[in-house]
């Protein structure tokens, strides 16, 4: 499933950022499938560590054990996972965690878009289970930028992880922000974002592009861009970044 020669593959758009992909705009033309592993569209990004698609399934089917860490967003539709966790119900606008090796049936509606982000891993995270992410878990202080990439006030930060893989390179979960601005600098995460409160604007050499409540995009490895929030953001994710 995974693209496992460290190449990169970015979304045929005409992106406005070289590093930030819309990613509603990327799903819009996924063709249906009753597959979860095969019927995914070509991925947005994908490298050795990440793969990043999106899937429109149809119907029902089984999965007997998961190869990757997961984290399912959805865009359009309800999708239901049945695992040892239980039955989670995905509304458009949340996500789940489905960790490596796990073992389920899935069923979704006729009109069920959505995005999934795979991240390879050699044994379930924290928690071992599938979990829904909780946007109105409490969250706890988290660092804001390093100074020196800073071009405004530090902001006050906070998140919280619902999911965090057994490798500590991947992470679900919520955070928010006070208004800051930050520089340009290289990534070496890719992150996938569905904003819940705000709105951002990234930009680069080539232009600007801003994003608002319910949007959905994704940063990718490489150049980056600069951030420039001038109001109060709350956002989901889902993260890869490595250890070292």
């Amino acid at each position: 499933m995974l693209n496992l020669d460290g190449d990169t593959m970015s979304a045929a758009l005409n992106q406005k950022v070289g590093a930030v992909i819309d990613m509603r705009a990327y799903a819009a033309a996924t063709a249906p499938s009753s597959d979860w592993l095969q019927g995914r569209a070509k991925p947005a990004f994908a490298d050795a560590a990440t793969q990043v698609a999106a899937f429109a399934l149809r119907g029902e089917g089984q999965v007997e054990a998961l190869p990757t860490d997961e984290f399912v967003l959805v865009l359009a539709g309800r999708l239901e996972i049945e695992s040892d966790a239980g039955t989670l119900v995905i509304e458009p606008d949340n996500g789940a965690a489905v960790p490596v090796g796990t073992s389920f049936q899935w069923r979704a509606s006729d009109d069920l878009l959505a995005i999934v982000y795979a991240a390879p891993t050699q044994a379930p995270g924290s928690p071992a289970l599938s979990v829904l992410i909780d946007k109105n878990a409490p969250l706890s202080p988290s660092n804001p930028p390093p100074p020196e990439n800073l071009l405004s006030p530090a902001p006050t930060c906070r998140g919280n992880s619902d999911y965090r893989s057994a490798n500590q390179e991947f992470a679900c979960g919520t955070w928010d922000s006070t208004p800051y601005r930050r520089r340009q600098i290289p990534y070496r995460q890719v992150e996938l974002m569905l904003l819940l409160e705000g709105k951002v604007t990234f930009s680069d050499d080539r232009g600007s592009v801003t994003f608002k409540k319910g949007d959905v995009f994704m940063f990718v490895r490489g150049d980056g861009c600069e951030w420039l929030s001038e109001e109060y953001v709350k956002k989901v994710f889902a993260i890869q970044r490595p250890v070292a």
